[in-house]
C-alpha cells in the first residue's frame, strides 16, 4: 500500500524511541507545552501534521524576497520524502540527525522523512557549530547548511551521507569537503518545491533531479520545473542555469541579482567564483547605483580590513572588476545562516 501522511513506519523512532500518532501526539504536546525553543517548533509542527488538514502552511526563508505565507499539500511532502528516499538510497531503520530548525522547510522535511521512511531520528538544537553537540555516534544520513558543514568539519566523519542546502557552498569550502570520504551532496531546492528536488557531488558541476521531476528554461535561460507530485503548474523560477538535458542542469546564478553596468550584464555568482580561491573570509559581489554606468561592481568583505592578493582579480574580464572594495565587520544574515545582501549594505549606508 502507498504510504499517506496519516501513515507511521514502524521503524521510525526519535531519540531512540518508536511512537504510534497517540505517543507521538503526548510527545509533541510536551515539547510545546515544556521543551526548549527547538523542541516546541518541532512540537508545532509535529501537531500540525497529525491535524485533521491535509495541508500545511509555512513561511518562506525571505533570502530572495519578502518572506511569505504558502500552504503545501501534506501528501506532497510524503512524495517529496519518498523521492529523497529513493534517490540517497535510504532505508527503514537507518540513522538520521535533524539538527535543522523545524520552522523551516529543511528541518520539516527530516521529520516527515523519519514518519515516511522509517528513520531513527536523533535531535539535536539547530547550532551553526555542531562539534560541542555531537556524541561520537555515527549516522547514515544528515541534512546541513553551509554553515554548519563548515564549523563542523573534524566532525563530519560520523556521517556516511551528507547533504548541503539553504545557500550554494563556496568553492573553498567545496575543496575541504572533497577531502572527506563520505557521500557529501549539494541540493538545490526552495520552500515552494517542498525542499530540494536536485543534488550533485560535492566535486561535480552538475545538479541531478530526483526522480519524476523534468526541467526546461525560459527566455531568460532561467530553469523552469515540471514537478507533479508537488503542483499541477509549472514552477518557474529566478535561477540561470545550463540546461544538460531535461534532467541535468548547472546553476548559474540568480536572475535578480544581474548587475546591469554600462549596458554589459554581469552574473555575480560567476565573478564570486573567479575569485573565491584567492579569498578565506566570506564575502559577496552586487552591484550598487551609479551615476555614469547605472550600476557598479563592488566587492563586500567580512571582517578586518586586510591586503587582498594581487592575484585576485587576474581572472576577472575588465567591466568585472569591482570598482569599490568595502569591509564589514560582521555581515547580516537571515535566521538559516545566509547572507542577507540588503540588510548588509544598508549597515552601511549603501
Amino acid at each position: 500500500m502507498f504510504p499517506t501522511f496519516q501513515n507511521f513506519h514502524d521503524s521510525f523512532k526519535i531519540n531512540g524511541i518508536h511512537f504510534d500518532k497517540t505517543s507521538l501526539f503526548d510527545l509533541a504536546y510536551s515539547y510545546v507545552k515544556e521543551g526548549l525553543d527547538y523542541e516546541k517548533e518541532i512540537g508545532v509542527f509535529i501537531l500540525d501534521w497529525l491535524d485533521a488538514s491535509d495541508t500545511i502552511q509555512l513561511k518562506t526563508s525571505g533570502t530572495t524576497g519578502n518572506p511569505k505565507t504558502i500552504t503545501l499539500s501534506k501528501q506532497a511532502m510524503v512524495h517529496s520524502a519518498l523521492a529523497t528516499a529513493d534517490y540517497f538510497k535510504l532505508q527503514p531503520g537507518n540513522k538520521a540527525l535533524l539538527c535543522l530548525p523545524a520552522r523551516y522547510i529543511a528541518g520539516k522535511m527530516m521529520l516527515v522523512r523519519a514518519f515516511i521512511i522509517g528513520l531513527e531520528l536523533d535531535i539535536l538544537p539547530s547550532s551553526s557549530n555542531l562539534e560541542a553537540l555531537l556524541s561520537e555516534k555515527t549516522y547514515d544520513f544528515v541534512a546541513l547548511v553551509p554553515l554548519q558543514a563548515e564549523n563542523s568539519i573534524d566532525k563530519l566523519h560520523q556521517f556516511k551521507k551528507i547533504i548541503i542546502g539553504g545557500a550554494s557552498v563556496s568553492n573553498e569550502l567545496s575543496l575541504k569537503l572533497q577531502n572527506l570520504n563520505n557521500e557529501i551532496y549539494e541540493t538545490y531546492g526552495m520552500t515552494e518545491t517542498i525542499s530540494h528536488i536536485a543534488a550533485k557531488r560535492i566535486d561535480s558541476e552538475t545538479f541531478t533531479v530526483l526522480p519524476n521531476v523534468t526541467l526546461a528554461s525560459d527566455d531568460r535561460d532561467c530553469l523552469v520545473l515540471n514537478v507533479p507530485f508537488i503542483s499541477e503548474a509549472l514552477i518557474t523560477t529566478n535561477d540561470i542555469v545550463e540546461l544538460v538535458n531535461n534532467s541535468k542542469f548547472k546553476w548559474i546564478g540568480r536572475y535578480d541579482s544581474i548587475i546591469n553596468s554600462g549596458g554589459i550584464k554581469l552574473v555575480p555568482e560567476q565573478i564570486e567564483a573567479k575569485i573565491a580561491k584567492h579569498l578565506t573570509v566570506p564575502f559577496f559581489i552586487t552591484g550598487i547605483p551609479d551615476a555614469l554606468l547605472g550600476q557598479k561592481v563592488i566587492l563586500v568583505l567580512e571582517g578586518a580590513e586586510i591586503e587582498l592578493p594581487k592575484a585576485l582579480f587576474e581572472k576577472l574580464d575588465k567591466y568585472e572588476i569591482p570598482k569599490d572594495i568595502f569591509f564589514i565587520p560582521q555581515f547580516e544574515r537571515t535566521a538559516t545562516a545566509k547572507i542577507n545582501i540588503k540588510k548588509t549594505l544598508l549597515s552601511i549606508g549603501l
